[in-house]
């Protein structure tokens, strides 16, 4: 797999047969290490050792429903509240973002009414924070550090 846009983290690999596992600490198990998993395990321990993001309040591959279908968010952080904070839909690093990609997310988001969205491929990330209250959004240049 390739360096991502995350500082340097150690995740625990494995093989088995001819697939490789990475251990995923949220759901304290090995999952099959895809392209899309790599940016998500790097995502998800940048926001826990580097933005002080609190562990217990991420969840991956979270389930909603959309116009009667099953949907599944690939990260969900949480408020103190348990109120959602920030909704992210992890790419692969071989795929280049796109507006479909926000539309995507932004589906969700209609659910979820989090206060910011984001869109990865671990290289280049897109953040929006939302004022549902005035129904208007401003496009971040960072991540932002957790305020839950």
């Amino acid at each position: 797999m390739i360096k991502l846009n995350f500082p340097v983290t150690s995740l625990s690999l494995k093989k088995k047969n001819s697939n490789t596992y990475v251990f995923d600490s949220l759901r304290k198990k090995y999952v099959i290490l895809t392209p899309e998993e790599w940016v998500r395990q790097h995502l998800v321990n940048y926001l826990i050792k580097d933005l002080d993001y609190p562990k217990g309040l991420i969840i991956t591959e979270s389930f909603l429903k959309y116009n009667n279908l099953n949907k599944r968010s690939d990260v969900l952080v949480l408020d103190r509240e348990l109120n959602p904070f920030m909704v992210v839909e992890c790419k692969s690093f071989k795929i280049k973002l796109n507006r479909n990609h926000i539309d995507q997310s932004s589906t969700y988001n209609k659910i979820y009414k989090s206060k910011f969205m984001m869109i990865t491929n671990g290289l280049n990330h897109i953040v929006y924070e939302f004022n549902w209250k005035e129904n208007s959004f401003i496009v971040k240049k960072s991540i932002p550090k957790y305020e839950g």
